[in-house]
């Protein structure tokens, strides 16, 4: 369940725009391969923090298989796609709670006030800490299966069969980031090595299913907004910048459907917010050697917050384009490319022994590897 939490957050709300060209078959496609990437980059992370032990980070795995140049870049590459996940964060709710206050009051409300309270409200909560932050996350996520059930079981009989058959294998290429981003768990990898005493076959097997749950969940996702949304009311969405629920309310109007999906894409943001920010402060704590008391939590917070907030007032569309750069370039890197190094490094130069969690030696690597160098090529084309 943590790493199908972990998967699931605010890609829910940009894949569908960003897959709509494609059409649904192609992204079912485009999906189960990704998964499967992202499945096997999962294991050969965990291989590699086995043979070390320990709740360790994937910067120190970096420095001991891949050297200083290695952990240098996997330092970079961390803060790139954690900032870039805030942006697209902090962005999307801005436009959502925005909305809300619009419809609550009749009056219209700009984005930056929406982002400007998601901001001040979850600043508070990083201040007081992960206690804090927890009790608020089991409502939320709460909240979040709720409504999702409720879209999908009702939403269903709005589902137009025609809208599913459009096809377009060449558009395939666009949705492929965020996707492998909608797929990351594996920050998680460390926790979960500690927490199950190193033991490889219960560690397998939660990555394996963990992630799968995601996978089942996005395609029914998929189903319900390409079966319900035109074609051509995505294509405006993606012009805008928008997110999925938006593409919904120009299709459906102000229907019941618009307002359960509008709930949901609230906890699906703030539900994975919680957790990428948690993480964040407490990578930002070890690297700067910042303690974390009253004054430290403050600037913590400050500096996760502040920056993805500045970044989506000054480009209130961002939240697509930060949602491809994640995928594109800071998952793929971080979670695709450098565990493939790096069990490369500790095989066959450090020749360290152990039973490979992903079978197919040299090529099963080499293919990893050159799929992570062909989506950062499409993301710079």
């Amino acid at each position: 369940m943590l790493v199908a939490g972990c998967c699931i957050g605010a890609g829910m709300l940009g894949l569908p725009v960003l897959s709509a060209q494609a059409g649904f078959m192609p992204s079912l496609f485009t999906f189960v391969i990704c998964w499967l990437f992202m499945l096997c980059t999962g294991l050969l992370l965990l291989e590699v923090n086995l043979w070390y032990g320990g709740n360790i980070s994937i910067i120190t795995m970096s420095r001991r298989t891949l050297g200083r140049g290695g952990e240098i870049i996997s330092w970079l590459v961390f803060l790139f796609l954690f900032y870039s996940l805030m942006v697209a964060y902090v962005s999307a709710s801005g436009s959502l709670i925005s909305d809300f206050m619009g419809d609550l009051t009749g009056a219209s409300w700009h984005h930056s006030i929406g982002g400007a309270l998601f901001t001040l409200f979850f600043g508070i909560l990083l201040y007081l800490g992960t206690g804090a932050a927890d009790q608020c996350n089991r409502f939320l996520m709460l909240g979040l299966v709720i409504s999702y059930v409720i879209m999908i079981a009702l939403g269903a009989s709005y589902v137009k069969s025609d809208f599913l058959k459009h096809t377009d294998w060449t558009a395939t290429a666009m949705v492929i980031p965020a996707v492998i981003v909608s797929f990351g768990f594996h920050n998680l990898i460390p926790t979960l090595t500690t927490y199950f005493g190193a033991h490889k076959r219960s560690l397998k097997w939660a990555i394996i299913i963990g992630s799968s749950i995601p996978l089942f969940i996005y395609l029914a996702w998929e189903w319900l907004i390409l079966g319900i949304v035109p074609l051509h009311d995505f294509q405006s969405a993606i012009d805008q910048g928008e997110i999925a629920t938006e593409a919904l309310k120009d299709a459906v109007g102000t229907s019941w459907v618009l307002e359960v999906a509008q709930a949901f894409a609230f906890f699906s943001i703030v539900t994975s917010f919680l957790s990428v920010a948690l993480s964040f402060v407490d990578f930002l704590s070890d690297g700067l050697q910042i303690k974390k008391t009253p004054q430290g939590k403050a600037i913590l917070a400050l500096l996760v917050l502040i920056p993805p907030f500045l970044c989506s007032l000054l480009y209130p569309t961002i939240f697509l384009k930060a949602l491809n750069a994640a995928g594109g370039y800071g998952a793929v890197v971080l979670f695709g490319l450098l565990p493939a190094l790096m069990v490369w490094r500790g095989r066959y130069v450090h020749k360290i022994a152990s039973k490979p969690l992903v079978p197919g030696g040299k090529l099963v690597l080499v293919l990893v590897i050159a799929f992570s160098l062909w989506v950062i090529s499409l993301q710079i084309i």
